[in-house]
């Protein structure tokens, strides 16, 4: 755990570079700091591994004071990424990934374990570790940095804008690589960025500095949702914003309940009467527990020459019920990429609970944008098929 209690660091000139910061991260999580230049989130991660040292109050690892252990051994307990990557040019792949383990006394085949293991997690040849630094490109280079921080697998590892100079392509691919190292290893990651897609995309919680001033520590969710202030919500972009309207609301929510549904035992024609009397062209298909069986068009009735066959010869089984506790965001772009007109919802014991439509998606998305007023306009324009 890294706990921040009243954190201030002041340097010559009277520049307050963090003004007053308390925060606590937990062991295995994935923390972002992120902020415009001078913000101070850079200069709040260099103080976890005193590169810089508090003006006030005190930053604690597993409840003992930074300052009260040698900046040399922490150093070695914690690992370290940044931007320039910061390979030795003149080292080897394979003594730049062991510089740290070297230096903790292992042994010379412990050595050689940990080098492959992790160069064949980050897709990398064996061959490479006879290679040096300016023979691999910059992506490469970066691959490297990243497994020599985890080589001698510390606690916490800081990674200070790693992937900033990388193009977009390589940076995609590097997160999500990052992404699985710390959760297959289980490190307390702590990430300083300036780009919110990345830290949305990464972080368990992040935190915005703007000035010196922590303004908000929280999830990706609760941030998006109740930015703390007018500059925090400017931070993250309204385009952002109205997707999280939507994007972290449950299907439960926005459902329509009771759904029109036959039984399995019923006909075509007990299916046939019941369309026409409530004028629509489908109906979903349960068993007598009511759980959720599939689905029954009228194309798919008069496909047949027997109206007094079972439902269940006729029904489709290839539309995928969608729980009601799933994100609306993946059942939107089943519906608005795919062509069903709409998804039957369920329970957890899999009974029909439901219907989401594309009428259902294109007022949220309006109302997202422009509140509740919209919605008888919008509902008068689009047919909730």
């Amino acid at each position: 755990m890294i706990e921040f209690k009243n954190v201030k660091k002041v340097y010559p000139g009277g520049v307050k570079a963090v003004k007053d910061a308390t925060l606590t991260i937990d062991d295995g999580e994935f923390v972002c700091f992120i902020g415009t230049s001078g913000s101070g989130k850079t200069t709040a991660l260099r103080m976890i591994n005193r590169m810089h040292d508090p003006s006030e109050g005190e930053i604690l690892i597993n409840g003992e004071k930074t300052t009260d252990k040698d900046p040399v051994k922490l150093r070695r307990e914690i690992g370290y990424v940044i931007q320039q990557i910061g390979l030795m040019p003149h080292m080897t792949v394979y003594d730049n990934i062991i510089m740290v383990p070297k230096m903790l006394g292992w042994s010379e085949d412990k050595c050689q374990d940990v080098a492959k293991r992790l160069l064949k997690r980050v897709e990398l040849p064996e061959e490479y570790l006879k290679r040096y630094p300016g023979e691999l490109s910059g992506g490469q280079q970066q691959r490297i940095g990243v497994i020599r921080a985890l080589a001698a697998n510390p606690e916490i590892v800081l990674m200070d804008e790693p992937f900033g100079a990388l193009d977009p392509i390589t940076r995609d691919a590097l997160q999500d690589l990052v992404k699985e190292l710390q959760r297959e290893y289980g490190n307390t990651f702590v990430f300083v960025t300036h780009d919110m897609d990345e830290a949305l995309n990464l972080a368990d919680r992040i935190a915005i500095w703007h000035e010196g001033d922590l303004l908000q520590y929280d999830t990706p969710e609760n941030i998006l949702k109740n930015p703390a202030n007018d500059y925090v919500r400017d931070f993250l972009g309204e385009e952002r914003l109205i997707q999280a309207k939507t994007n972290y609301l449950e299907v439960g929510n926005i459902m329509r309940a009771k759904p029109l549904a036959i039984s399995l035992g019923k006909s075509l024609s007990d299916a046939l009467t019941e369309m026409r009397d409530n004028s629509v062209d489908s109906l979903f298909v349960v068993d007598d527990n009511h759980h959720y069986k599939g689905r029954l068009s009228l194309s798919d009735i008069t496909a047949q020459k027997d109206y007094e066959m079972s439902v269940s010869d006729a029904m489709q089984t290839t539309i995928r019920p969608v729980k009601e506790s799933s994100l609306v965001q993946d059942t939107m772009q089943r519906i608005l990429k795919g062509r069903v007109p709409n998804v039957p919802i369920v329970n957890d014991k899999n009974q029909l609970t439901g219907i989401v439509t594309r009428a259902t998606l294109v007022n949220l998305v309006y109302d997202s944008i422009w509140g509740d007023d919209t919605n008888s306009i919008v509902a008068e324009g689009v047919e909730d098929k």
